[in-house]
Order: C-alpha cells, then structure tokens, then sequence
C-alpha cells in the first residue's frame, strides 16, 4: 500500500474522530449537578442534583431519557453513514472493486498503523460511551454500547477494504481495533474509570503527523494517584510509554513508486528503527472544573500527549530530550 493513500485515510480518521470526540463531549450533562471525586469525564460519576441527592443520597443510576437516546442514536448514525460516504466517495470509488480479498499487512509500517488502529478504536468507544453516559443509560449499557460503537466503525471500514481491488481485509487491522475498545471496555468494566488512557503525538509538524507514519507517537497513559489512592501525588499527574519509529519510507521497505509520477525510488541504505519513549503527562479529565466547555476541552485534548522531558530508547542507545514533540 503506497504512503499518500495510507496516510491520507489516516488523516480522514483522524479528523472524523476530532469531530466525533467534539460531539460526544457537548453531551455532558448541564452544570447544576454533584461531582462525586473530580471533575473528569473518565474518572467521576456525574449525577443530576435532585432531592435526594441534596439531601445526602448518592443515587447513581438513573432512568434512560428515551428523546436522548434517540438523540444519541442518530448523531452515531449520522456520522457513520456520512464518514463512510465521504470515505467512499473520496478513496475507494476511484479503485476498481472486487470480490472479498485479504491482505497480509500485519508487517507493514513496523506495525505503527495498528497501533494508531488500536488507538481510534479506544477513542471512537471513549466518545460513544459518553455520549450514551448523556442519555442516560446504566453504566454497563453505556460501557457496551460505546466499545460495540467503535468496533463496529472500524469493521465497516474493514468490510469496504476487502472489497477494493487497492486494499483488502486485514486480520491485523481487526486484532488492533479489538484491542482498542477492549482496553476502554475492561476498564470501565474493572475499574469505573479510565486509569490507562491511549494518546497520540507526533514528533514533528502537524502535516507530517497526518502524513506519515514516522510523525506519529503512541502513548499509554497510566494515572499514578489511581494506583497509589493513599499517596499525595497530584489527582492529575501520569506517567507514559510511548512508541512510534522512523526511517520509513514505504509499508514493507524502503522502495515505493511514486502513483503520479510512476518514479521508482530505493532508499534500502536508511535504517528502520523503532523508538520507545518514557515520559511525565497529564490527565486532563482529572483537572477539577465545573464548567462544562472546559470539561468537552479536557475530553478531547486527553486524547492527546502533551510535550514534556521525555527518555528516547531506539537502535540499542537511549536519549533525553528536554521537549519531545
């Protein structure tokens, strides 16, 4: 699979997600409400001040309002058939189509594409959990339905893959998806809140970070006040472990074709390398706030690393940087 087609989809992910993640964070609820522990989507239970409550009675569940739910349903409809007809219109009608095919990529870009699989996966069900959260449903309900959300996205797209002459389904691509709602899922389900989240950065410019592969970092984020409760470390404050790699200049190696002009380049003499990163990061849902445009800011901006000193392991040797971006 050529780079440009490659990082273009990605870009279209990427952006369909930033939207996505926009949406699902309006959706919380008003600001007359009790905050039980801190003011984070991902860490609090949110609840509607009612008289019970006032009066000292914490009464988690709630019934599902029927016109949000509703509500909830067409916005995932609406955007799941409008992303998949852009999609369609703007890669796959221009290749000729074919009977189901698969393709073994599982080699390809040093396995950067499935992680950042795993990671729009994770973030799709993230926001639909929300959003689901908004309508009201039980926390199992909302946990499901949110990891179903994503998965299910990202096999459509896989199913409109197997069918283009250009690409073809990819049981690694479906490993990856499945391990990104998983990782949303098993926590909610375990521990009622997203002690590990999944974040991208890239090492460059934000063009290069849409377009290719050697701009993107993968980061899992663990939340250190989460798993030492009894400690007085700030209720904000992770740490990550990160992945990306550079030198890569095509999926398998570095010989490509460029699809306009039909030049054949060979850049074997540059090495592929993995990198692997530690670095301090922020939880921004952990952030105490009551109002509700920094709390849809801090959902949207925990799906990203912030820059911070950061120790680079790659080709055997280890580097600090003051600032990795």
């Amino acid at each position: 699979m050529s780079l440009t087609s490659t990082a273009y989809r990605h870009s279209a992910f990427l952006l369909l997600l930033l939207v996505y993640q926009w949406v699902s964070a309006q959706q919380l609820p008003p600001q007359k409400m009790e905050v039980v522990r801190l003011a984070g989507l991902d860490s609090i239970t949110v609840i509607p001040e009612t008289a019970d409550s006032a009066a000292g009675k914490n009464t988690l569940a709630r019934a599902a309002n029927p016109h949000r739910v509703w509500t909830v349903a067409g916005v995932h409809a609406g955007l799941y058939a409008g992303s998949l007809i852009l999609l369609n219109e703007a890669w796959y009608k221009g290749y000729p189509k074919t009977s189901f095919q698969t393709f073994d990529d599982s080699k390809e870009w040093l396995q950067v594409d499935k992680v950042g699989h795993a990671w729009t996966a994770y973030q799709l069900s993230r926001g639909s959990m929300a959003s689901w959260k908004w309508a009201g449903l039980n926390e199992k309900q909302q946990v499901w339905l949110g990891g179903l959300s994503g998965f299910a996205f990202l096999t459509v797209i896989e199913f409109l893959d197997a069918h283009s002459a250009e690409w073809g389904w990819s049981w690694g691509d479906m490993a990856a998806n499945t391990l990104g709602s998983s990782l949303m899922v098993a926590q909610q389900l375990g521990w009622k809140e997203q002690r590990i989240s999944f974040k991208l950065f890239g090492t460059s410019t934000a063009e290069k970070m849409l377009k290719d592969y050697n701009g993107q970092t993968y980061w899992l984020s663990a939340n250190l006040k989460s798993f030492f409760r009894q400690s007085k470390l700030p209720p904000w404050l992770n740490i990550a472990v990160g992945y990306g790699a550079d030198g890569m200049y095509g999926g398998f190696s570095n010989t490509w074709t460029d699809e306009s002009t039909g030049i054949s380049y060979d850049y074997t003499q540059v090495p592929r390398v993995r990198q692997w990163y530690l670095a301090p990061d922020i939880d921004f849902t952990r952030i105490p706030t009551k109002s509700k445009f920094l709390r849809s800011v801090f959902f949207c901006l925990n799906a990203f690393k912030l820059p911070a000193p950061t120790l680079q392991y790659s080709n055997g040797k280890f580097t600090f940087y003051g600032l990795y971006f």
